[in-house]
């Protein structure tokens, strides 16, 4: 006889009778991205559906163009009801929702018992609510799939790390993480907290979250971890709170809706990316003309708000290279990062006189969008070169005080990695043949166009 969970919170959090909670279903999830974006994993809220109902609507949404290929979902949130140390999993062998059954996947939960403060422990899902409202969502977008489910308890980044790794698949897999952000704070100050636990959570500093800032914390650090390791980037799709939803303004709960996606095959709609280029040739004649920089930031979408890094590199129309600059601060918006980095290219590149007035239409213009570094464990400059995927990586080098950076289109006139490395060298102000025990080195990728 198959075990099943009966829901616990229908009917409170979201409709207990099934038409309704369709419809309501539907309302939600009606607003796709402007781009299909292949994201690995998501993170939504999990309150009461006319609180966070639509910045969670958002996130699935934004997977609708995979329903055929998600086969699995992980789903991880965190302990409500029960404290305990350690990562919980059920007993049963399917969960129920007004919507009929998800099966899970017995084989799979088996298969993680042997990791250390991995249990079975069904009272961590008694009354827990931070799952169950997940399910309507996945039974609304997706046809055909078999669920984790996990529930949090203390348990540190590392362990929740392990059991993604061990759990993540390939396309067929979805991670969902379940997290509200701020509690109970006014509306103003909600704001600026969770915009900052946003910044943190597209820069992958799972090393600053504390638990105020999201209930969801422990799951949201072990996916950051994997997203670094893997080189995922995240994109906030939606932030508000429910003093935007259904709530008074005098104390409301946070709620944020975060894609996280490869960043070697992630890319922005042509339509954003018009705005970018848009954005940088209003810069570069701005600069040229030396006048106060005048771009409407609020004008930007919520993606192209997204902490990022960014490079612009300018050619003269024959081609040749008229400055290349980068803007390194980390935590700063897509659009701000890269202004910053026009202005630099065009007038704070060393190599070159100030782009000029008469020259500034005509320039070419690449921008380059950088992926969260990973640092490079090498012990010696042959460790290095050996490490190194040519046309793939760009790299950053620092030791002695000085640091440089080649971007992977470097690899066009460097395509050997050995000159690749020392050219880089040189251009930190090392000798090319230089070695340290505290030489340092990080790999990216780029989204260049």
């Amino acid at each position: 006889m198959t075990l099943i969970r009966q829901p616990a919170v229908a009917g409170v959090f979201y409709p207990a009778d099934e038409g309704g909670l369709r419809a309501q279903l539907a309302d939600q999830v009606r607003a796709p991205l402007d781009w299909p974006i292949d994201a690995k994993a998501i993170i939504a809220p999990h309150a009461g559906y006319v609180y966070s109902g639509p910045i969670a609507g958002r996130a699935y949404a934004a997977l609708a163009h995979r329903a055929d290929r998600i086969r699995r979902v992980v789903l991880l949130g965190p302990a409500h009801r029960l404290g305990f140390r350690g990562i919980a999993l059920p007993t049963a062998q399917a969960f129920a929702t007004p919507l009929g059954t998800v099966p899970l996947d017995t084989t799979a939960i088996a298969g993680l018992l042997d990791l250390p403060g991995v249990m079975l422990l069904n009272p961590a899902f008694d009354n827990e609510h931070c799952l169950e409202v997940h399910l309507p969502f996945l039974q609304h977008v997706f046809h055909d799939f078999s669920l984790v489910p996990l529930i949090v308890g203390d348990a540190p980044p590392e362990s929740v790390e392990a059991v993604l790794e061990r759990l993540w698949g390939g396309p067929e897999t979805l991670i969902v993480v379940s997290s509200d952000l701020s509690h109970y704070e006014t509306y103003d100050r909600a704001r600026q907290l969770d915009g900052a636990t946003a910044k943190l959570i597209e820069t992958h500093r799972h090393d600053r979250l504390e638990s105020h800032f999201a209930c969801g914390q422990r799951a949201i650090a072990g996916l950051l971890r994997r997203a670094a390791a893997l080189d995922l980037r995240v994109t906030t799709l939606d932030l508000r709170n429910s003093g935007d939803t259904a709530g008074d303004r005098d104390r409301v709960v946070g709620y944020g809706a975060y894609a996280v996606e490869y960043a070697e095959t992630a890319r922005l709609p042509e339509p954003y990316r018009a705005l970018l280029h848009a954005a940088v040739r209003q810069t570069l004649e701005q600069t040229a003309r030396r006048v106060e920089i005048k771009v409407a930031l609020d004008t930007f979408p919520a993606p192209l708000m997204a902490a990022r890094r960014t490079f612009v590199t300018l050619r003269a129309p024959d081609g040749q290279l008229r400055g290349c600059a980068g803007s390194l601060e980390e935590g700063e918006p897509l659009i701000v990062n890269l202004l910053k980095s026009t202005i630099r290219s065009a007038a704070a590149d060393p190599r070159f006189a100030r782009v000029a007035v008469e020259e500034a239409a005509a320039l070419g213009i690449s921008i380059s969008i950088l992926s969260h570094q990973r640092a490079l464990p090498v012990a010696s400059e042959q460790d290095l070169i050996d490490s190194l995927r040519p046309d793939h990586d760009g790299l950053i080098i620092r030791d002695r005080g000085r640091d440089a950076l080649f971007l992977p289109e470097v690899w066009e006139t460097l395509p050997d990695p050995r000159a690749f490395v020392r050219q880089l060298k040189t251009k930190a102000g090392l000798p090319a043949d230089h070695w340290s025990p505290t030489f340092q080195a990080w790999r990216f990728t780029t989204e260049s166009f």
